[in-house]
């Protein structure tokens, strides 16, 4: 079987890979990029958070992502519950760092960061699958769409496949998540939204108004394109056929959604999508030759957006650690990769599980009774900076969260 080299052999055309990539290279090593699928392709996390424009800079993307017309710019987020509504701006945050960014399509997106890192000298493999990994050696078997195989023989391996999963599954890393498998029901419509009240620049998320455990995504793109979606338990899709039925049913019992969207076009070359069980966790981060980025190693819930920036976060941490490793410098994967990556991963959770349990939700619906400082501290959070630990709804999150929702009381009773 013909062997090959590298210096990192990375698994994953996504923002994570494609990150991971190009900062490796700018570092001078020889890397290598396999990608099972063709691009593009579709997927789902389109609507991005500020804290992935810093990565994205990072990596020399900055100026062909600012050029695609197809973006969206967004500074924020609006949440709506029955006849409430609050805004997030995200220009307003207590954190550092940019305060808008863009809402995509991840094919389009994916695309434009993947080439940019091979415009840099990334070498980008497509339509070729890892079937075998020594975890001892670095070394792969690769199969190619014709379905011939080669060994590549890397110095370490970054997995970067989201939800593929692929050293997980090879290795049997996986563990079950702490977060329940719940669903999530989607398409693209052609939005015609008229509506002056309705905010293209924020992402809006729309609780259910029975079902605060149910919630909704609109994510509006820039040519009367909206993303659409709504997640919950199984149990609360029961005796509905389809995706299209659950999605538009639910749509439709939010009155914002029902009214921004009565002129929107549902039939259009866009299928209805599923996806069940999404949340994933890892019995490890890394090995002796390899790590796990984004979601390949775990992967919450999409309600905050939070996916692509963890992506990106390890994707940069790892990096750093790995290019000391490679120069044969001390390097700590525990406490420069895991420790740092996880602690703003639990700041996340934090906030995700106090969605579903209706905590975050009293404070977000509480506008008028936060303090303009803990909106900053909120805002940095939902803005992607959840390893800012000079915030204190980061590096006590559990608490503050505790105090600030008894502080605002239950929603349903103001």
């Amino acid at each position: 079987m013909e062997r090959q080299t590298c210096d990192v052999a990375i698994i994953g055309a996504g923002p994570a890979g494609s990150v991971a990539a190009a900062l490796l290279k700018r570092q001078g090593f020889n890397v290598c990029v396999l990608e099972k699928q063709h691009f593009p392709r579709f997927v789902i996390g389109e609507s991005l958070l500020p804290h992935c424009m810093e990565f994205i800079e990072a990596a020399g993307f900055l100026p062909a992502v600012e050029a695609e017309p197809g973006f969206q710019f967004k500074n924020g987020a609006a949440f709506t519950w029955g006849n409430r509504y609050t805004e997030i701006d995200f220009t307003d945050k207590f954190s550092n760092g940019p305060g808008t960014t863009f809402q995509v399509r991840r094919d389009r997106f994916d695309q434009i960061l993947i080439e940019e890192a091979a415009k840099q000298g990334v070498d980008v493999r497509f339509g070729e699958s890892v079937t075998a990994f020594d975890a001892e050696t670095a070394c792969l078997t690769v199969e190619t769409e014709r379905g011939e195989n080669y060994i590549l023989q890397a110095k370490f391996v970054l997995d970067a496949s989201g939800y593929g999963r692929v050293l997980p599954r090879l290795l049997d890393l996986d563990t079950p998540s702490d977060l329940p498998p719940r669903q999530a029901h989607f398409t693209h419509i052609d939005d015609n939204i008229s509506d002056s009240e309705f905010d293209r620049n924020k992402i809006l998320i729309s609780t259910h108004p029975q079902y605060r455990d149910v919630w909704l995504w609109l994510i509006p793109f820039a040519d009367n394109r909206c993303s659409i979606g709504v997640v919950g338990l199984p149990e609360r899709f029961e005796n509905m056929e389809n995706s299209e039925q659950i999605v538009k049913r639910y749509a439709a019992e939010v009155p914002m959604l029902a009214r921004v969207l009565a002129n929107a076009n549902w039939d259009n070359e866009m299928p209805f999508r599923c996806i069940t069980g999404y949340s994933a966790n890892v019995k490890a981060l890394y090995g002796k030759h390899f790590a796990l980025l984004g979601n390949a190693a775990e992967f919450l819930d999409p309600v905050f957006s939070s996916g692509v920036t963890i992506a990106m976060h390890s994707a940069k941490l790892a990096c750093d650690v790995l290019g000391k490793q490679l120069r044969g410098e001390e390097a700590d994967w525990e406490t420069e990769f895991v420790q740092p990556l996880m602690s703003g991963v639990d700041a996340f959770r934090t906030y995700v599980n106090g969605w579903y349990d209706g905590r975050f939700q009293d404070v977000i619906y509480a506008d008028e009774q936060r303090t303009p400082e803990i909106t900053r501290m909120i805002s940095a959070i939902l803005a992607g900076y959840a390893w800012d630990t000079d915030n204190p709804y980061v590096a006590k999150s559990e608490r503050r969260l505790a105090a600030l929702a008894e502080t605002v009381g239950p929603a349903e009773l103001r």
